[in-house]
């Protein structure tokens, strides 16, 4: 892309492409963009923009916006570099939780008390039946009314309240590790049964990909020669922008992280038993070109396989939380195992999935004799 003038580009298909910046959003520069089929037309169109958005900077000042505007504008000036089903994540926190109590309120109007005794009632009465939220849950949305504190400080907006010391002590959910015995009867199983699908959850026993992933693997991304599971996309159902509340969809994207695009070496006994169903440029989950099975669907189905081993209740991320215990019980060097799993760092991989069973404890302790 060749450059001439101030942040005007000729871009490869003809056009010209002008950029002038927003602000920074979550730590990183927000870009606004404009296109032209000339360089003459497209630096005219920049320099309107750029009056148009400073005057819209200097309104929202002057009026002390309201939050619905100011989240609007935020999430506007995010979609240039955040995923579409981040953007929908935070949506839905606003849509459900913030712009409900807060949304008409301007941002000038809000207080440190009254959000801190909006918390105390998210925790307290808050999501279905009143029976209160999840610290995880209030802490996301404690996150984004941080975002968008920050956001409208930037914008020129007065901003009166604080969230410091407003902190969710999160307890620590019990983990679904299969044992040994059921492991091998849900391998058992799997290796027997007849469908694609099956070799899915199968796969995800012995590889640890998340759910997401597995959904959207096309054949053509393992590589059964080399013995070579390259993992590059994810799958996930978001809510529609233009019907927030009701209407949503399947995204196919890329991971959640750069560290998730990873490739990933199969066991030979993995190899062979996916072998059979091999079909080029189909779903793994189908062996079909458009139809897919998506997660929500994939996770009931795994319920159901789990009840015809007779093994208890547990979610697909089980297989996940299994595969990485096991690999420590094998003795996997910490990086190695980080890096399959698609981890940013080691600490991730102990601190959330790796944990010791009893029989780990009881050969550790047996050393000290």
């Amino acid at each position: 892309m060749s450059k001439q003038g101030d942040n005007i580009y000729k871009r490869k298909d003809g056009r010209w492409e002008g950029r002038y910046v927003k602000g920074r959003t979550h730590g990183k520069t927000a870009f606004g963009y404009v296109f032209a089929a000339t360089y003459t037309a497209a630096k005219k169109k920049l320099t309107t923009a750029k009056k148009m958005w400073k005057t819209g900077c200097e309104a929202m000042a002057q009026k002390n916006a309201t939050l619905n505007a100011v989240s609007e504008r935020w999430l506007e000036d995010s979609k240039s570099f955040l995923k579409e089903s981040t953007i929908a994540k935070y949506r839905d926190y606003l849509s459900c939780y913030i712009l409900p109590k807060f949304g008409e309120i301007s941002v000038g109007e809000l207080s440190t008390e009254s959000v801190s005794s909006f918390f105390r009632m998210l925790l307290t009465e808050g999501g279905t039946g009143c029976k209160g939220l999840s610290a995880r849950t209030v802490s996301e949305v404690r996150c984004i009314l941080k975002i968008l504190q920050k956001y409208a400080a930037r914008q020129g907006c007065a901003v009166n309240f604080s969230l410091d010391g407003l902190c969710m002590k999160q307890k620590e959910k019990p983990i679904r590790i299969f044992s040994e015995q059921e492991q091998e009867r849900l391998r058992s199983y799997l290796s027997a049964a007849l469908m694609p699908w099956h070799k899915g959850i199968l796969l995800c026993l012995f590889t640890g990909i998340r759910l997401g992933e597995l959904c959207a693997l096309r054949w053509d991304d393992i590589c059964l020669s080399s013995k070579q599971l390259h993992i590059h996309r994810t799958m996930q159902r978001i809510r529609e922008a233009a019907n927030a509340q009701t209407r949503t969809k399947i995204v196919i994207t890329s991971p959640k992280s750069d560290c998730s695009i990873r490739t990933i070496p199969l066991p030979d006994k993995i190899c062979s038993s996916l072998r059979p169903f091999y079909r080029s440029g189909t779903f793994l989950l189908t062996g079909e070109q458009e139809r897919f099975i998506e997660p929500r669907t994939m996770q009931n189905r795994f319920k159901g396989v789990l009840e015809e081993c007779g093994i208890a209740d547990a979610n697909f991320h089980a297989l996940r939380h299994t595969f990485a215990t096991r690999c420590v019980e094998a003795g996997f060097d910490a990086k190695c195992l980080s890096v399959i799993l698609g981890h940013s760092n080691v600490n991730i991989t102990f601190n959330r999935y790796v944990h010791p069973t009893m029989e780990m404890k009881r050969r550790n302790m047996a050393k000290l004799q």
